[in-house]
């Protein structure tokens, strides 16, 4: 078989299985021809034989596309270039394939014709260059065929003139692409650095002198800022003059200079310390010659007045170490100079002087007295008080003066002395009129010359002499004024000695006058008697009609007064009622049973204080600021976001300035008018108003308001029966508005209330599934959370998150990215700008694809850790701060969870527990973590933000506690995150028990202690403060869904809208005439008056419905009043015991004086808190009726089984220990308010504050944008008028400020200067000064009076670093400083903050 199989596979086989086919063979030879060309070119490669390299590949076998012969020696160099690499890469002798001989001749040709453009391109731009046109030469420039460096199209003229000058240098043959290279370069750099100069950049400058490839020489580091500020004012020269652009030369000559300068300043600063160390040595010749130093630039130095210039600059200095206090002080160049003129000023003065002087006692000599006193008159002389009357007098003193002193010494010298300003002797010779400071050879004082004190001495004595004569000429009739008041003493002085006799007699004068006196009226009397005997009885009828008279006069005045006062009377009955109601809560309270003698200690306490009524009326004003400043926030913070989105839309160009000026003026007029309208607009003409129909209107709303108010059904319907966006506004006004936003445990209890009532209805009414608490959006949880997280609960959220977020943001070094793509990216560019070349790694890559490189999985697993490290910070201040959660929060859960659980039996505690935590932590706290500026968690001044890197760790930290909160896994697109899925777990756990510990809090009727009889024993009525608008609006929606509010037309709100009647409109409510029928902006002056609020103090129009004693319970509290006031004063072990003991007097004494203190204490009260004077009625009974009174209603209560004798009425004692101990609670309840409402009230004022601020900012920023719109046009203006500009230039005045380095150093401003030790700090002086550019200042620093440098400081630039939180600056490259405390010191100095 094996055989026969191979036969048949032997004879099956055909011609074209044995043989080659054509095609086989000819692609043999195909082959063998290639290797052979292959080798031909890689051995010609090896060879350097350009004439075999290009002969092999022009071979037909390689089959080459675009092979030249005019490339051949390119062809050669790159294919050893790409052997050489090759052969580097492989580590052995390169053998080159078709492929890559083909690519490297396509680069070989593309690379020769490249070149040759080149060449094209250098021709055309020499050409160009010749004729002389810039914007020709520069587009040729530009032309990427040139291959040239960077051409800026603004610099065409510096282009063509330096290129022509060097192609003129160059010859004909023009420039080439190397030299053309160079200076276009050059050229470039000097173009960028007129471009940097124009932006008046002091550092960009620098940096571009120091980076660019200029090529500058003698540069010195010490000198850059000087070097950037002189070549920016030259800059600005060049401008001035038509010079379009600064030229290298011009940049090298300023560097030149300014190096030249400084050379000079040191020299000078070297002359200044000689001329010190000259004073110091206290030889004047050596200090002339440091003062003739050329290196010190003096001017007016005479070498005559040596001597004296030593002495001034020595007192001069003597002054300066006495005013700093420094021993070692140095006189600097300004004050050395001022010195040196001072002393020239005074060579002239004395010599004037000396000269007077010596003329002087010349002419006193020759005895003639008028050339004594035209010499006496002489400006020269500087005498004061010279007459001309006085001139013979003068003459014979100063004759006498001469002999006398002449007497004292030798008349014969030539010299005299005359002392100048009381230092400095001067020394003047007679003969030549010369003087000098320094004392002659030989000197001998002429004493026959009087010197200028004595003649000043001589001519003061004669002139007061005189005058003193004149005086007394011109003052005769005063005199005779003294002399008649002399006599008018003498003459009262008689008087009053008689006066005073008189007095001494005054008894006697009385007695006589009263015997005068008495008889007179005796026979007065009995004249009157005698009449009135003869007419008894017309006396008597007259009394009669007199007395009628007054008793129907009396009886018509009480009868009218209780017609005007219904009212009144009515209000009284209410309050009987409402206090019987009072008594009926006191009386459910339970307690022990405590003795008579303990309960009667602390009766005083039922007494309402001075502190009391002043507690409620401070707790009454807190409320109103409370409510008012939250609504004035609120519409701030309108404004504000408004104001906001217009400057975004102005920085966009969308609308103009004006636009935003508009707004800005409109926010302010709000905020001015809110202060000047306030409450008392509506108590003018409208609902306020003094008429009967005004004041039933106003108590029908106040009745309205308070049913209400107290019955949250009405509002938890009525919210549910308007659409989503008109429910939440009517939220945010009128609900918030009727509770006081909460302002106190009342207006709490009522509004959780509520909050329950409305979550109850929209669970049972829109709830389907369970899930939809989380996926909707229910209104009652968003209501719930807003009001939280307003005043009421910022506190909380600052003090929860406030200290760990801060903690986050402030670490510099966390840096949380969990988006491995991200990460990845970030990488790559980190790469890119460490190395400087781009990375071979793809730019655009999938999770997947980041993952799997280890740098993106390490740097993922550090900022997990960081990220988890965040989250427990977080975590952990959250579940530590359970107690200081919201109450209303903890019980809106708790609500939640058991609604929840009522509706759906079926779901688990899990599920339950996660809604919880939907609303503790995504609704509530979430939104606070993530935008913490946003919510006030932490202070950020005016225009201040997070940044970016800030924002994405709190959002990552936020969106892992999101996770953790409802136990949600990572997975899907998060996967490469699945590692902290045992994290999260462990998480949840922390806050299942956060959660189930938040929802287990008491009701609200156990935790303000407060139910529906609170209202009756409260002092003070609930006061609202609403808007006209707002009543409008509510009246309107409960009439419009009654129906559905209210089914039953038996409910006490129907009852109620029937008093109110239709809605009533803007002017009926503020009264007519409010506004202007006529005025043409009536409908806006109506939409504005609707906003003023009013206040309506709520009452219940069916509190009381039945009388007086007729109730058991008023009955009672009227008898423990009255056993109060008893047993105040009447001591006893039992009730019975006193009742039955008589009081004595001074008891009943006492029991006065305590029911006059009463009256007088309610006659203090304000109206709001006083009691009804039926309340008072039985109070003012004396002590023995009220005793009858409380035996007659002791019987009438025993009757009705509520008392009983038997146990000594101790039940009535318990009741009056209960009402004692609520008193006690309410007491501290109501001091607890007042803490929170102040506590209230400055966070509220707090936010104003920073919302001021934000309007102060954008003040600012408008005030900025006007002055830079006038700047502008001012400009334009100067263009178009040649003069304007001197008028602008002198408008504007510098007020610099100066200080000394010492001065700042102390301020903080200035830590060190490098180099220069803390002694010489007060050396070194810095002149501030502002510049024409708004928010720029220039510096000036100056060395022992020498300006050393100057510097731009651009404000901006300071705000900017503060931002970036860099502390401290370097100025002028040496001086370290304090940038808040230097923007502090402009601040202050310059803008007045």
């Amino acid at each position: 078989m094996p055989k026969l199989r191979a036969s048949v596979a032997t004879e099956e086989r055909d011609v074209y299985e044995e043989m080659l086919t054509q095609q086989e063979i000819q692609s043999g030879v195909d082959s063998v021809n290639i290797q052979v060309a292959l080798k031909a070119v890689n051995q010609a490669v090896q060879s350097q034989d350009e004439a075999a390299l290009l002969a092999a590949l022009k071979l037909q076998a390689l089959n080459l596309l675009g092979v030249q012969d005019s490339n051949g020696c390119w062809y050669l160099e790159h294919f050893n270039a790409y052997c050489q690499h090759k052969s580097k890469d492989g580590g052995r002798n390169a053998v080159l394939d078709k492929e890559e001989i083909q690519r490297v001749v396509n680069t070989c040709n593309d690379f020769a014709e490249a070149e040759k453009r080149k060449l094209e391109a250098v021709t055309r731009i020499n050409t160009a260059i010749r004729l002389g046109i810039a914007m020709d030469t520069v587009q040729e420039l530009m032309n990427p065929e040139a291959q040239l460096p960077i051409v800026y199209q603004t610099a065409a003229n510096l282009y063509q003139n330096e290129l022509f000058s060097l192609q003129l240098q160059g010859g004909r043959s023009g420039l080439g692409h190397e030299e053309l290279s160079v200076a276009v370069e050059m050229l470039s750099a000097v173009a960028v650095l007129n471009e940097v100069l124009d932006t008046k950049d002091p550092q960009a400058v620098i940096e571009q002198l120091t980076d660019s490839p200029l090529g500058f020489t003698n540069i010195d580091q010490d000198n850059l800022n000087r070097y950037a500020d002189m070549l920016i004012k030259d800059r600005a020269e060049t401008l001035a003059n038509g010079q379009e652009f600064l030229s290298w030369n011009d940049v090298q000559k300023c560097i030149d200079t300014v190096n030249i300068q400084v050379q000079e300043e040191h020299e000078r600063i070297i002359a200044i310390a000689e001329i010190n160390e000259a004073l110091n040595s206290g030889d004047h010749q050596q200090t002339l010659a440091a003062l003739l130093l050329p290196t010190a630039k003096l001017i007016g130095v005479n070498p005559a007045l040596s001597k004296h210039y030593h002495d001034v600059l020595q007192y001069t200095k003597q002054l300066l170490c006495e005013s700093s206090g420094d021993e070692s002080a140095v006189l600097w160049l300004d004050q050395i100079q001022e010195a040196i003129l001072t002393a020239n000023q005074d060579e002239e003065e004395a010599l004037a002087l000396a000269a007077a002087v010596a003329h002087i006692n010349r002419t006193v000599d020759e005895g003639d007295s008028q050339n004594t006193l035209q010499a006496l008159q002489a400006p020269s002389a500087g005498l004061r008080a010279v007459l001309p009357e006085c001139a013979d007098t003068y003459q014979t003193e100063l004759e006498h003066k001469q002999k006398d002193a002449a007497d004292k010494g030798s008349t014969e010298g030539l010299w005299v002395k005359h002392r100048i300003k009381d230092r400095y002797d001067y020394f003047y010779n007679l003969e030549t009129g010369q003087g000098t400071w320094e004392e002659p050879e030989g000197f001998e004082h002429n004493y026959s010359q009087l010197s200028k004190e004595d003649i000043q001495c001589v001519i003061s004595c004669a002139t007061a002499e005189y005058n003193r004569g004149q005086l007394w000429l011109a003052n005769e009739s005063f005199v005779t004024k003294l002399q008649a008041r002399i006599r008018g003493y003498l003459v009262r002085k008689k008087h009053a000695e008689r006066m005073e006799y008189l007095r001494r007699q005054e008894p006697h004068v009385v007695k006589l006058q009263a015997c005068w006196k008495g008889y007179k009226q005796r026979k007065i009397h009995q004249d009157r008697m005698n009449l009135l005997w003869k007419n008894v009885a017309s006396a008597v009828k007259i009394q009669s009609l007199v007395k009628m008279w007054k008793a129907k006069r009396q009886y018509n005045q009480r009868l009218q007064f209780f017609k005007d006062h219904e009212k009144e009377i009515v209000k009284i009955q209410a309050f009987l009622k409402a206090n019987k109601a009072r008594d009926d809560y006191r009386t459910l309270t339970g307690a022990k049973d405590p003795p008579l003698s303990v309960v009667r200690k602390f009766v005083h306490l039922l007494e309402q204080s001075p502190l009391d009524l002043e507690e409620e009326q401070e707790v009454t004003r807190l409320r109103e600021e409370v409510v008012t400043k939250i609504r004035s926030n609120q519409q701030m913070e309108k404004d504000l976001n408004l104001m906001d989105i217009k400057i975004g839309l102005l920085v966009k160009n969308r609308i103009s300035l004006q636009d935003v000026v508009s707004h800005n003026k409109k926010m302010k007029n709000k905020k001015n008018k809110a202060t000047k309208d306030d409450l008392s607009a509506g108590d003018r003409l409208g609902i306020k108003g003094l008429s009967k129909g005004k004041r039933r209107k106003l108590e029908a709303y106040q009745h309205l308001f308070y049913l209400l108010q107290t019955n949250p059904s009405y509002l938890a319907k009525l919210i549910f029966q308007m659409p989503q966006n008109k429910s939440t506004k009517f939220m945010d006004t009128v609900i918030f508005t009727l509770y006081n936003y909460a302002s106190n445990q009342r207006e709490e209890f009522l509004l959780l209330k509520l909050f329950k009532t409305a979550l109850e209805e929209e669970i049972n009414s829109k709830v389907d599934q369970i899930q939809d608490i989380v996926t909707g959006n229910p209104t009652v949880i968003k209501m719930v959370v807003s009001f939280n997280r307003g005043a009421r609960g910022h506190n909380t959220l600052r003090q929860l998150l406030a200290p760990v977020v801060k903690d986050i943001i402030d670490d510099r070094s966390l840096g949380i990215n969990t988006n491995p793509v991200d990460v990845y990216k970030a990488w790559v560019n980190q790469v890119e700008t460490a190395t400087g070349e781009a990375s071979k790694l793809p730019y655009e890559v999938t999770p997947e694809q980041a993952m799997s490189h280890e740098e993106v999985r390490n740097r993922l697993k550090a900022s997990s850790q960081g990220l988890r490290s965040a989250t427990d910070k977080v975590l952990n201040s959250i579940v530590s701060s359970l107690d200081n959660l919201p109450y209303g929060m903890r019980y809106i859960s708790k609500v939640l969870k058991n609604s929840l659980h009522e509706k759906f039996p079926d779901a688990s505690e899990d599920e339950l527990l996660k809604i919880v935590g939907n609303l503790l932590y995504y609704r509530y706290m979430n939104p606070a973590i993530v935008a913490p500026d946003g919510f006030d968690i932490i202070d950020m001044s005016a225009g201040g933000q997070l940044h970016q890197d800030q924002r994405r760790n709190l959002g990552s930290v936020a969106k892992m506690l999101q996770h953790a909160a409802a136990n949600k896994l990572f997975e899907g697109e998060n996967a490469h995150m699945t590692p902290m899925n045992t994290y999260i777990s462990e998480t949840y756990e922390k806050f299942r028990l956060f959660f189930q510990s938040a929802c287990d809090v008491p009701e609200p009727e156990e935790k303000f202690n407060i139910d529906e009889y609170s209202d009756m024993v409260t002092l003070s009525k609930p006061i609202i403060y609403i808007s006209i608008e707002e009543i409008i609006n509510t009246h309107s929606l409960l009439l419009e869904h009654l129906e559905a509010i209210s089914p039953d037309r038996n409910d006490l709100l129907h009852e109620l809208l029937q008093d109110l009647g239709d809605v009533p409109d803007v002017e009926a409510l503020l009264g007519e005439g409010a506004v202007d029928p006529n005025d043409p902006n009536r409908e806006n002056a109506l939409s504005q008056l609707a906003k003023t609020e009013i206040s309506l103090t709520l009452t219940s129009k069916f509190e009381l419905l039945e009388g007086d004693d007729k109730d058991l319970k008023t009955l009672v509290t009227k008898t423990k009043k009255l056993i109060v006031d008893v047993i105040r004063i009447q001591h006893g072990e039992t009730l019975p015991e006193i009742l039955e003991t008589p009081a004595s007097a001074s008891q009943e004494s006492e029991h006065t004086r305590i029911i006059e203190r009463r009256a007088v204490q309610d006659a203090q009260t304000p109206e709001g808190l006083k009691s009804s004077p039926a309340v008072l009625e039985d109070s003012q009974l004396p002590l023995e009726q009220k005793k009858r009174k409380i035996t007659r209603n002791l019987r009438n209560l025993e009757q009705a089984g509520l008392v009983t004798i038997s146990n000594k009425y101790q039940d009535l004692i318990n009741e009056i220990s209960k009402d004692i101990r609520y008193q006690r609670r309410y007491r501290q309840r109501r001091k607890a308010e007042l803490v929170k409402l102040q506590q209230t009230l400055t966070a509220l004022n707090s936010k104003t504050a920073f919302y001021q601020d934000q309007m102060n900012y954008y003040d600012t920023y408008i005030k900025t944008c006007l002055d830079n719109l006038n700047r502008k046009n001012s400009r334009r203006s100067i263009k178009l008028d040649g003069k304007g500009e001197e008028k602008g230039s002198k408008k504007w005045k510098s007020q610099s400020l100066k200080y000394t380095a010492a001065r700042l150093h102390e301020k903080g401003v200035i830590l060190e200067i490098e180099g220069l030790p803390t002694n010489q700090l007060k050396n070194v002086m810095f002149d501030i000064s502002p510049t024409e550019e708004v928010g720029d200042f220039e510096v000036k620093a100056k060395f022992m009076g020498v300006e050393m440098e100057k510097v731009q400081l651009h404000f901006q630039d300071l705000l900017q670093l503060q931002y970036e939180g860099v502390a401290v600056m370097k100025m002028f490259d040496k001086a370290k400083v304090n940038v808040n405390l230097l923007i502090f010191l402009l601040n202050k100095k310059f803008y007045g903050r």
